[in-house]
């Protein structure tokens, strides 16, 4: 499905996704039927490493002597004619995650197999964990709210410096990536715009981050920082603000039609919230997940994106809490990109809400489609 703006205003744009909602069962369903009955496959094994940049000059103006990025990589960077890699694959992860996540059989297993749409054969993938995530540098590490304050034009030229100065690319056939990693996407095409041959942002809006979108983020951050317990960053347990915070960032990425199928009682829904809660309190560092969501601060793509000259393939899912069909930025401002693209995936039984962005088996013929388009 392509939407893009034109004269139509927001009535009418709801009135067309209902009708394709109707129409989409001989098209887009279909196709997500048959992907999904394409077993996952082995894929090349990934190796691991780490990109340090010294003396590293942040965007707030603090610096630290290294910042560590430690990523993965999934195939070979291979030379064309002219002594050139121009096979690099660089794939960035979404708020919290890292490049690991991407490893998995409902991903690399339907991505990077052989004969698969990003044969890790053909294709040298690259995964990062950004600063912030992961296995590198970020606040748990030790500095906790010492730790500067990275935004996401700090997190591009840190991706991009991984790419040429640790990995000595001049040149990508592809950046793509999953909600933050998707508005990173759209940063890349407007702050390194020569440098890949095609942008393929998934589960994004190239707008300042405002509204309900920003509301809930801001709200997740207070509930942290405004318990006695945080102690300015120097907690000693984890405080119990991170409870809250962590209902926020569920209800974000919740899926409707799937809860109310998994959790059909009060009791069962409960059950549920309390185990999500007790495991992510476990496992999330509540500094980090400060700086996970105020790092987006900075992003705001919309007034450079006529400088966007590549051709870029934006999808978003409809039953997406974070970028809700109703808002109408991306039908309108796709039109601004000079090769832009717009494909919004209906609700179905397949589709996991803003989650849908890390499922292939969904968008993945679309990604074939733009791939072998891309001069």
């Amino acid at each position: 499905m392509r939407l893009t703006a034109g004269g139509s205003r927001l009535a009418a744009g709801y009135t067309l996704l209902m009708l394709k909602l109707r129409l989409l069962p001989a098209t887009l369903l279909l196709m997500a039927v048959s992907v999904l009955n394409v077993a996952a496959q082995p894929y090349p094994p990934p190796a691991e490493g780490n990109f340090v940049a010294r003396n590293y000059r942040f965007e707030s103006g603090e610096t630290l002597a290294e910042v560590r990025l430690h990523y993965w990589t999934v195939g070979t960077p291979r030379k064309d004619a002219d002594g050139a890699v121009r096979n690099g694959v660089l794939i960035l992860h979404g708020t919290g995650g890292n490049g690991r996540g991407f490893l998995s059989d409902g991903y690399a297993g339907r991505l990077f197999g052989k004969g698969q749409i990003l044969d890790a054969e053909k294709y040298f993938i690259i995964l990062p964990d950004n600063v912030g995530h992961g296995a590198s540098s970020k606040p748990s590490d030790g500095l906790r709210m010492k730790f500067p304050k990275y935004r996401y034009t700090d997190m591009v030229k840190l991706q991009h410096a991984l790419v040429t100065e640790g990995l000595g690319l001049t040149r990508l056939r592809l950046v793509m990536g999953t909600s933050m990693g998707a508005m990173h996407t759209w940063m890349w095409g407007h702050m390194f715009p020569e440098f890949a041959d095609g942008l393929v942002p998934l589960a994004s809006n190239p707008v300042e981050i405002a509204g309900r979108n920003r509301i809930w983020r801001k709200a997740l951050v207070d509930a942290i920082v405004n318990d006695p317990e945080w102690n300015d960053g120097n907690y000693t347990t984890p405080p119990r603000g991170m409870a809250s915070a962590i209902g926020f960032l569920l209800m974000a990425t919740s899926v409707p039609l799937q809860w109310q199928r998994q959790f059909p009682t009060a009791e069962a829904a409960d059950k549920y919230l309390a185990s999500q809660v007790a495991s992510r309190m476990k496992s999330t560092d509540a500094n980090d997940m400060i700086y996970y969501f105020r790092a987006s601060e900075d992003y705001n793509p919309a007034p450079y994106l006529d400088r966007i000259t590549r051709p870029l393939l934006a999808i978003n899912s409809a039953d997406d809490f974070v970028n809700p069909p109703e808002l109408p930025m991306m039908q309108n401002l796709i039109t601004r990109v000079k090769r832009g693209r717009f494909i919004l995936i209906p609700i179905s039984d397949d589709t996991r809400g803003h989650g849908t962005h890390s499922l292939p088996l969904i968008w993945g013929k679309e990604l074939e489609k733009f791939l072998s388009e891309l001069k």
